[in-house]
């Protein structure tokens, strides 16, 4: 991204980060750093999009028309072990689990994919209006972001839309709301271009704490360009992990949370 794109995209970021930092200091939301427990090998040609942990595998979905997979993932080594592609005009977004049924979003297409956990095969179809960007699931629902500062809670049997909360810092709103995951009881989610991941509580919307990733993937491993950005998140409950990651990464990291005496940047 070059020229008045990017301008917008830098004018955009450091408008947010004035935000937070105000928030900060109005209301003395919590700051977490982190601390790397574990480096992983990641596919540095996955534009990764959608992440979730299940019994001992990482299930991945990535993006680009042409070039939108689903796949299941060994952590330990990031080969992948099962794959199936989307049909090439289709820009491969979110993914969660649910029963032996797995669930993807595409971006604009407004089509959202059913399948089997186990074969990959593809069961249905199903329709939402607006862009399709990250989904979770708190064992009731399955949760669904579009890049606004809504959430979408979706029946899980129907997916059709039964509720939402907007996100909000402070009572104003925070867009490019982007990859979720449900831990412990609140939704994180990666504001999309930034390092940044909210602590969201999911019966107000209002954000209760926050994480900032700067620094997490050294310099000399960013190697896909501005587009590189963090985006994935994966919870291990039995094991009490938290796993990042991004698009075109070659890490995948276990991090724990560490309070945060000032934000990094």
């Amino acid at each position: 991204m070059r020229g008045p794109a990017a301008k917008r995209v830098r004018a955009w970021t450091s408008g947010l980060a004035a935000m937070l930092l105000a928030a900060i200091a109005r209301a003395g939301i919590p700051v977490f750093s982190y601390e790397i427990v574990h480096t992983y090998p990641h596919d540095s040609a996955a534009f990764t999009e959608g992440l979730f942990y299940l019994d001992g595998y990482l299930y991945e979905s990535t993006g680009l028309e042409q070039h939108s997979t689903i796949r299941k993932v060994r952590l330990e080594t990031g080969a992948v072990l099962a794959q199936v592609e989307l049909p090439p005009q289709y820009f491969g977004e979110g993914i969660v689990n649910w029963g032996s049924h797995l669930l993807s979003l595409t971006w604009k297409s407004e089509v959202g994919f059913v399948w089997d956990l186990r074969s990959f095969k593809q069961l249905r179809q199903f329709s939402y209006r607006g862009e399709g960007w990250a989904l979770t699931q708190d064992g009731h629902h399955v949760i669904m972001s579009d890049g606004t500062p809504r959430l979408r809670w979706l029946d899980p049997q129907t997916l059709a839309e039964i509720g939402h909360v907007d996100v909000s810092l402070n009572g104003k709103p925070v867009s490019r709301i982007n990859e979720l995951e449900w831990v412990e009881g609140e939704i994180y989610a990666n504001v999309w271009e930034t390092n940044w991941i909210l602590r969201i509580d999911p019966s107000t919307g209002q954000v209760v704490g926050l994480i900032n990733l700067a620094g997490l993937l050294p310099a000399s491993d960013q190697r896909g360009g501005i587009d590189s950005v963090l985006n994935g998140i994966a919870y291990d409950k039995k094991g009490s992990r938290l796993f990042v990651t991004g698009k075109n990464w070659p890490k995948l990291f276990e991090i724990r949370l560490v309070r945060a005496g000032e934000v990094l940047q």
